[in-house]
């Protein structure tokens, strides 16, 4: 009976989603149909991170008023009690791996033409607010931007769009995430297309604007409209300090070089670990410890940031087993540097642990640290600089360096701080630290693996789009395939009803013994005396390249170039699967290019 009523349901669904279709065929343009949409996936986008936001604030004000207060002992160990609950919540609830925000976003772009699993719409934020809410050393701008793919992701499938508009559609909730978590509306838009690797066109433009906007708006009238961090400019950029943030550049940009290779370095342990309770029980007694050693690494580290802005650093001896080392110079550098140092990997142990978040607050909190850290190692060789200023380009160096993304950090940071003022050393401190990671790291922490696995999307347009087509969809069957026991007589029969000139040579396992072309054997084909006494096997030959199944689009269209062949073999474990011709594969490029083109 339930079975039944379901299926009423969805065939009503069904039924009014087709009559929908039919409607806005008639009435609207493809292009007046993404500006609506737009609009409602930054209305949906914004609600997202306000639950999220709130869900978080709720779980830490009971955290810290029944855990941290009245059973202080309890305080190191509540993280692994919300990275337990992520875990019980991942595994036995939601029975589907939650993978972190932007890179599941960027991934779903290059392989899976923006499909993007249901489950994100809420399991992003219930796994993030255990997380965060329990003291987890992440943020939540990752799970924010994961929901907002799902729900354009969602929508766009839902309507039956095309890629291009779903997207389109991804980016444009993504933007809106980004603005409504930070409050930073052209910040969003500049992450969109820098990050995300949307082409800057008006098509995508005024879409991003308008999600962007209301998703801002959203966050206004529900979160208010206050800076995220609380800064102001005392000391206006001089030019003679432009020497210290230079060399200030190229610290961050090493930092960051520290910062990515430490968070790739602990990933991989823990991907070694087959078991998630034993990731779960190591990660959460290292994290526990971590934060009982150096407790301002608990949460998110708003505070901290916040504190930073202001030039304070009292938090490091607050609450410590070092306040009473306070008035000790040495002992404020080392204890600056175990944050600078610490702080990557507690949050890459919370995301080995099975903890859900992002590292945008991470970035922020490191960068922060590093701007108060580098002017108070000059205030000690007698350089006067404001560390308010100081730490604020830090932040916008190690966001830039980490994600690598300069534009974004710049905008950023200057949007939620309100440090327009400083927009000068913002751009050198981001440009420098930027160019100084490259150097020694190729991709940042959300493309890394991504890159690795040759699913990497990028601003490159001939290699973005190569990477969305698949090998899979790209081989063709329609060849008649003969055994090497075959005799010259029987391939000829074969010819006479064969569109094809080449014919695979393959045993009765599958395994590819070789290839016949036509234009090699036409000497001898029509000697009917020699049809029993030769055989295939005599005739064939092993080509010099194969396509392996693995392979990516990009490097299936460079052994053509070697080769200079028009058709070459697929194999998987030297098993036989087909043939990709050079007009088949140019074919569905120019296919694609078109569906990518301006209209």
């Amino acid at each position: 009976m339930a079975t039944q009523q379901m299926n009423n349901t969805l065939n009503k669904w069904n039924s009014l989603l087709s009559k929908f279709t039919a409607w806005r065929i008639r009435r609207l343009t493809d292009k007046q149909l993404m500006l609506i949409l737009s609009v409602i996936v930054g209305l949906l986008v914004g609600f997202a991170a306000v639950i999220i936001k709130n869900l978080v604030h709720l779980i830490q004000v009971w955290v810290s008023e029944v855990v941290a207060y009245k059973h202080g002992f309890l305080f190191i160990v509540a993280p692994l009690a919300g990275l337990s609950l992520t875990v019980v919540f991942v595994k036995y609830i939601n029975r589907k791996p939650v993978r972190h925000g932007i890179p599941g976003v960027l991934f779903a772009l290059s392989k899976k033409k923006g499909i993007m699993n249901t489950h994100n719409l809420y399991s992003s934020i219930v796994t993030s607010a255990l997380t965060v809410g329990f003291g987890g050393s992440v943020g939540l701008e990752g799970p924010t931007v994961a929901t907002g793919g799902a729900i354009g992701s969602t929508i766009g499938q839902m309507l039956r769009l095309s890629y291009k508009q779903i997207t389109l559609l991804l980016g444009c909730a993504c933007a809106g995430a980004m603005a409504a978590i930070f409050k930073a509306p052209i910040a969003a838009i500049v992450f969109a297309l820098e990050v995300i690797m949307l082409d800057l066109t008006m098509a995508a433009i005024v879409p991003l604007l308008i999600s962007s906007a209301t998703a801002t708006l959203t966050s206004y009238f529900f979160l208010g409209q206050n800076f995220l961090y609380s800064f102001s400019v005392t000391e206006r950029f001089q030019l003679d300090q432009v020497l210290w943030y230079i060399i200030f550049a190229v610290f961050t940009g090493l930092l960051a070089v520290y910062f990515n290779r430490m968070y790739n370095f602990i990933s991989e342990l823990f991907e070694k670990l087959q078991n998630v309770f034993a990731r779960l029980i190591i990660g959460g007694i290292i994290l526990g410890i971590i934060i009982f050693l150096v407790p301002s690494l608990y949460g998110e580290g708003y505070e901290v940031i916040n504190s930073s802005l202001r030039g304070q650093y009292g938090f490091l001896y607050d609450n410590t087993l070092y306040s009473a080392f306070r008035g000790s110079i040495w002992m404020t550098m080392i204890l600056f540097m175990l944050l600078m140092l610490f702080k990557v990997i507690a949050t890459t142990v919370t995301f080995g642990s099975g903890g859900v978040g992002g590292v945008f607050a991470p970035t922020l909190f490191t960068g922060g640290i590093a701007g108060l850290f580098f002017a108070r190692v000059l205030g000690m060789a007698g350089v006067d600089v404001n560390s308010s200023n100081f730490a604020l380009v830090g932040m916008a160096g190690m966001i830039s360096a980490v994600i690598h993304a300069p534009l974004t950090a710049i905008f950023l940071i200057a949007e939620i701080s309100g440090g327009y003022q400083l927009f000068m050393p913002l751009m050198i401190v981001a440009t420098i630290s930027y160019a100084t990671t490259k150097i020694f790291v190729a991709n940042s922490v959300y493309t890394i693996q991504l890159a690795k696995r040759g699913e990497l999307l990028t601003h490159h347009k001939d290699k973005a789009l190569l990477m969305m087509l698949k090998v899979s969809d790209l081989i063709e069957t329609d060849f008649n395939v003969l055994r090497p026991s075959n005799t010259l007589g029987e391939l000829v029969e074969t010819i006479k009803f064969a569109h094809r000139n080449i014919f695979p040579v393959v045993e009765k396992d599958g395994t590819f013994r070789g290839m016949i072309k036509l234009d090699d054997i036409r000497h001898i084909m029509f000697n009917t005396e020699l049809y029993n006494s030769i055989y295939v096997r005599d005739l064939m030959f092993m080509p010099e390249q194969a396509i392996l199944s693995h392979d990516t689009v990009e490097e299936v269209a460079m052994k053509f170039k070697e080769s200079g062949r028009y058709n070459i073999t697929v194999l998987e474990h030297g098993k036989y699967l087909g043939f990709i011709s050079r007009a088949k594969l140019f074919s569905s490029y120019r296919t694609l290019m078109e569906d990518f083109s301006e209209e």
